[in-house]
């Protein structure tokens, strides 16, 4: 059993630190006695403040706070009315959407049509469902201030499923004057109409961020259920902040000092499921998938035969025992979209679970690998990104390859994966992450699957094949034509290392128990919770 924390003040543990990782000592100050304050650690700190152009889960989890959607999901995967009801036409290509009563940013302004049109069109260059609808989009038309429709060439699922998907990019709805900024730039203004305001003069990029109750919110009137119904804020403020490293933010747990802690470190879960004061919770019991993504645009894995190597060196077992440790939180698992969801396909992948040196050797021979090193990105300061890249580093070079990994704080990698410069200019060639099942249960959903080239997601892989059978599952409402067009395509991903699976987990939170409410998703919400005094 690991040590038990001792119970050290947060300010004296921060200040051991500051030479290390400096972290700001206002970050735990309240602004006063009387606010009701949710004090948050969570996976990272922020820094991308721009939820509809990006994957990042903190951008993510931002969005949600100060943001609205016209749609949303619920528990049971339905899609339901959040900022507009809707109705669709007999023949399925016509979508009306009113906008419900109340709604306005958080500068006092209306929320109009205009707005939400700018706002999905903007949305739509960076993500990879909105980049497949728009070409079957034929007007998207004002009818007045509150409502507008979407028309597209054919019935698709694409309207539905795109504006009420749960993950990042999300579509979210800005002021036209910010949606009009181009999808390559993130905005300016943090103005949204959701259930929180971002407090700008007391944002410090990757160490705190402080959001306060909008008053002026109007909630839906139904129960919470994921992202859908009413959003109800129960506290005055919520604050992120970050700590220097996890056994702080576990100490700060267990004296009281912080609220709620996104991700718990599992060797530590021992001691503080003992603590009759905190809870742990599995929130989005879904949970993730760990995969690494390949360069296609960069010698060496711009080479099949060099990818193939890499995946046969590399194993599953090993990553996530680093990773997790504890079995009963993870699994190895090869099926690209997930185990434990309606396309789970896991024939012929054994090969992606177990590493296998002596092919890997005999492919790196082939393809007459010259020794070029391989640029493997590696994020410190995420629990569940950090310990991947360490043990993939020393499953490559047993089977031969030359690994240089960089090492940088997640924000940092996060900017780093998108240069398109060559590896010795600050380029890259493999790095990981984490997606929630829920935002990879089918090809498009998944953004990581698209494989248009320059339009595709980091990596950049271009296979024409893949997109043909993404349009093709776009059309189609048939179950059984569906399972056949992704059993295909993760045949497909898998040979060409579009996408490679790490395996399962899920990640618990902990929380002190003066908080209720908590909403089980798989985002991390903060609305409904209360917190006793």
């Amino acid at each position: 059993m690991p040590p038990k924390p001792q119970p050290l003040s947060i300010l004296r543990l921060v200040q051991s630190f500051l030479s290390a990782a400096p972290v700001a000592v206002a970050c735990l100050a309240a602004p006063s006695a009387s606010a009701q304050t949710i004090t948050a650690v969570m996976q990272s700190g922020l820094r991308m403040l721009d939820p509809a152009i990006t994957t990042i889960s903190m951008s993510t989890y931002h969005g949600y706070m100060i943001y609205d959607t016209l749609l949303s999901l619920d528990s049971n995967y339905k899609v339901q009315p959040q900022m507009a009801d809707w109705e669709e036409s007999a023949d399925g290509k016509v979508y009306t959407f009113t906008l419900r009563d109340g709604l306005k940013w958080h500068d006092g302004a209306p929320v109009t049509s205009e707005d939400c049109i700018a706002s999905i069109k903007r949305w739509a260059q960076q993500d990879k469902i909105g980049q497949m609808l728009m070409p079957m989009v034929s007007a998207m038309n004002v009818l007045d201030e509150k409502r507008f429709e979407i028309v597209v060439t054919d019935p698709t699922p694409l309207v539905l499923q795109g504006l009420s998907k749960v993950g990042g990019p999300v579509p979210v709805m800005m002021p036209k004057r910010m949606a009009e900024t181009p999808s390559t730039e993130a905005v300016k203004e943090h103005i949204g109409s959701g259930p929180f305001k971002f407090i700008a003069n007391e944002f410090r990029p990757n160490t705190k961020v402080v959001y306060e109750r909008n008053t002026d919110y109007i909630p839906r009137s139904e129960p919470p259920s994921w992202t859908a119904g009413g959003k109800v804020v129960k506290v005055d403020r919520v604050e992120w902040v970050t700590m220097p490293d996890q056994m702080t933010a576990v100490n700060a747990l267990m004296n009281n000092e912080i609220d709620y802690m996104e991700v718990m470190p599992f060797d530590l879960l021992p001691v503080v499921q003992q603590n009759e004061d905190i809870q742990v919770q599995l929130i989005g019991k879904l949970g993730y998938q760990s995969v690494y993504r390949f360069n296609f645009t960069q010698p060496p894995f711009n080479d099949k035969l060099l990818r193939k190597a890499a995946m046969h060196a590399i194993g599953q077992q090993g990553v996530m025992t680093a990773v997790v440790g504890n079995p009963e939180y993870f699994q190895t698992c090869g099926a690209v979209f997930g185990c434990r969801g309606p396309f789970a396909f896991t024939d012929d992948t054994d090969w992606i679970i177990k590493p296998n040196v002596e092919k890997a050797k005999a492919l790196l021979k082939e393809a007459n690998y010259d020794g070029a090193p391989v640029v493997l990105l590696h994020a410190t300061d995420n629990p569940l990104l950090s310990a991947q890249p360490v043990v993939m580093a020393q499953d490559l070079r047993k089977a031969g390859f030359k690994v240089e990994m960089q090492s940088m704080d997640w924000q940092t990698l996060a900017s780093r994966r998108t240069s398109t410069k060559p590896v010795g200019e600050g380029g890259w060639n493999i790095f990981v992450t984490s997606w929630p099942l829920t935002d990879m249960l089918d090809p498009l959903r998944y953004p990581a699957v698209a494989a248009n080239g320059p339009k595709a997601w980091f990596g950049w892989p271009d296979f024409p094949e893949i997109e043909e059978l993404r349009d093709k599952f776009s059309l189609t409402t048939d179950s059984a034509e569906q399972k056949s067009l992704v059993h295909r395509l993760q045949e497909i991903i898998l040979d060409e290392g579009v996408i490679v699976p790490l395996g399962e987990y899920q990640v618990p939170s902990a929380y002190s128990k003066k908080l209720s409410g908590v909403i089980d998703a798989p985002v991390y919400l903060f609305w409904n919770i209360e917190k006793a005094k």
